[in-house]
């Protein structure tokens, strides 16, 4: 049967050969074959005309923030950061609607893939409410956290599982112990910085049978995500990025001041809960068995009151551990000055001269990054020990008044007070830049900076310009500037979040591994040491501690280490299997080796490390 319909489908042919693809033809009765007259079809969404034309709302903005967020190191409000186009979300909800079945796949597919690929998942929104103010609960009902949003628990989850890749030596000390639990009955209030490795120590020590509270002792390095992943495990978490100094406060005594609960270990970094604790609930001292501190400074706080007799618990300083100066203060800020100056500067740092103040680990780490890019580096020391090794190293040992003008870059990393001050500043070239990299905000005089005569810029996110009258400025890294002029107590090592590579950056998750395995040790050996093993008084971690977490970490390399013959260990008067070193051995200006001799004599490993 004849089909003599000019419109029946099977009379429209697609001729291609031509050139002219996409074209339709028409199919007379009388068999000529005519091109069908052309037509501008256009693809229109309801209510296209209409949505279009207007100019971006704040509720559009606020769900385009959270299809696609920066990393936590880069996260702009949305007046701040440039506009991003997402699949399907920048659409109207009426385009949203229509595209629904087309888009939600890729969507959906671009969501898990910037959750994996970015460095956070941490929400830039412009949601100006203080997580204070939320009424926020979790799965199974919860309440006892405060965290910028639980719904993110989902991405922080994720972090969290790739973390545990990178951290060995925690997931074997938590698959060893477990059996055993050395932490049961332990309640631990922590103030470290929350990210993904601190999360993985968390769940280490709950695995272990600990009861954790933690808050957040650095303003800036809140990962928002895993902090909600944490609160949605379970854990009384309280911080969230960008926290205002009474938020700081609230949180830490939110972890302290709960009924029916109290303390009897600290975890601590940098001091403030150890001071908080000092000065607002002395009477918790007699159930607290020990303090486990990491920093310089806050090391620094606990000799302080070791001297001054006012100390009342046993503390461990973990910052002076081998594992820690050698690995978390060199190899991590090795790696991570250099990730924190790009992602705020961009800069290239061939034939740069760079200052880098204090020569410790963590400088050695600087300077060796920086001298590998091309860099021009130079060096300032107190310690005549560290000052001939930078020498020896091949860096000019200067003081600071004499490079203070021609230097592109200006690095502190000593732990102390006013190293860089306003004169310095003043001196400084045009768009030199200054930044921290040790513990202690109080490095850099940026409160004399809040002057009248000085104009303050913010270029993006933890990156402001200082302008002088004469138009010469300076670039200041990770400074909280909204803190500055608010007086802090007393004895206190609050950080102002101008710690670059944690504030700026992100850390190597291996090296975390390193530190967080001997946090864990510590707390355990503190928590399980008879009465009277330790007095009250600073402690150096035993050698043999220290050898063990670096074992742990071996097999990740597939490194194979060679034993003693009982010959060998004979002849140089060592146990087989360690510790070879002596308690005293590590690089410390802070005690004299006598004394470091008769505090570490009394230090042994105890009931609580049989399974070691």
């Amino acid at each position: 049967m004849k089909r003599s319909d000019p419109h029946h489908p099977q009379h429209r042919h697609r001729d291609g050969g031509d050139g002219s693809a996409g074209r339709e033809a028409m199919v007379s009765p009388d068999g000529t074959v005519t091109e069908a007259p052309r037509t501008v079809k256009k693809i229109q969404f309801a209510d296209q005309k209409q949505e279009f034309n207007k100019r971006p709302t704040k509720i559009g903005r606020r769900s385009l923030s959270r299809s696609i967020s920066q990393s936590s190191t880069d996260s702009y409000s949305s007046e701040e950061r440039p506009k991003q186009l997402s699949v399907g979300s920048s659409l109207p909800h009426s385009a949203q609607a229509n595209a629904k079945g087309t888009l939600s796949a890729p969507k959906e597919a671009m969501k898990i893939w910037l959750a994996h690929s970015a460095a956070s998942y941490t929400d830039s929104s412009d949601d100006e409410t203080s997580p204070r103010d939320k009424q926020q609960k979790n799965s199974k009902g919860s309440s006892d956290f405060c965290v910028k949003n639980i719904k993110q628990a989902e991405f922080g989850r994720r972090e969290i599982e790739i973390a545990e890749q990178e951290m060995p030596a925690l997931m074997a000390l938590r698959k060893r112990a477990q059996g055993e639990k050395p932490l049961a009955g332990a309640k631990i209030v922590g103030c470290t910085h929350i990210t993904a490795q601190t999360a993985v120590l968390m769940e280490t020590l709950g695995a272990l049978g600990a009861q954790c509270r933690w808050a957040a002792c650095n303003i800036y390095s809140t990962l928002n995500e895993v902090a909600a992943a944490l609160a949605e495990s379970g854990f009384p978490v309280f911080a969230w990025k960008g926290e205002s100094e009474d938020d700081f406060w609230w949180c830490i005594d939110r972890c302290v001041n709960v009924e029916g609960w109290q303390p009897n270990m600290i975890l601590d970094d940098g001091g403030d809960l150890t001071h908080w604790i000092y000065k607002k609930y002395p009477n918790m001292f007699k159930k607290i068995k020990g303090i486990v501190e990491e920093s310089v400074t806050g090391v620094h706080r606990l000799y302080q009151l070791s001297k001054a007799g006012k100390l009342c618990v046993p503390a461990m300083n973990v910052n002076d551990s081998v594992t820690k100066q050698k690995f978390d203060n060199l190899y991590c800020c090795r790696e991570s000055i250099l990730d924190g100056l790009k992602r705020t500067t961009d800069m290239m740092f061939g034939g740069k001269q760079v200052v880098v103040c204090g020569y410790g680990e963590v400088g050695k780490g600087c300077c060796a990054a920086l001298k590998a890019m091309g860099s021009i580096v130079y060096v300032t020391e107190i310690d005549p020990i560290c000052a001939l090794q930078a020498c020896m190293d091949g860096f000019r040992l200067v003081k600071l008044n004499e490079v203070i003008r021609q230097v592109d870059i200006v690095i502190t990393c000593t732990g102390n007070k006013n190293v860089v001050t306003r004169e310095h500043l003043d001196r400084m070239k045009n768009s030199c830049i200054v930044c921290n990299m040790g513990h202690s905000n109080t490095e850099i005089d940026v409160a004399s900076l809040r002057t009248p005569e000085l104009t303050w810029e913010r270029v993006r996110s933890q990156v402001d310009h200082v302008i002088w009258p004469d138009g010469k400025r300076i670039v200041l890294l990770a400074e909280g500037y909204n803190l500055l002029l608010r007086k802090l107590p007393k004895a206190t090592s609050f950080c102002q979040g101008r710690l670059l590579n944690l504030s700026c950056s992100t850390v190597p998750t291996f090296v975390l591994s390193i530190t967080a395995t001997t946090q864990a040790l510590a707390l355990i050996e503190l928590y399980n040491a008879p009465e009277g093993r330790y007095k009250q008084d600073v402690y150096l971690l035993p050698k043999k501690m220290d050898e063990y977490v670096a074992s742990l970490h071996l097999p990740t390399f597939d490194a194979h280490l060679t034993e003693l013959t009982d010959e060998q260990a004979k002849y140089l008067g060592l146990n087989k299997n360690g510790p070879f070193k002596p308690n005293y051995y590590r690089k410390v200006a802070r005690l004299d080796v006598k004394t470091l001799r008769e505090r570490e004599s009394t230090t042994s490993l105890g009931t609580s490390f049989q399974w070691y």
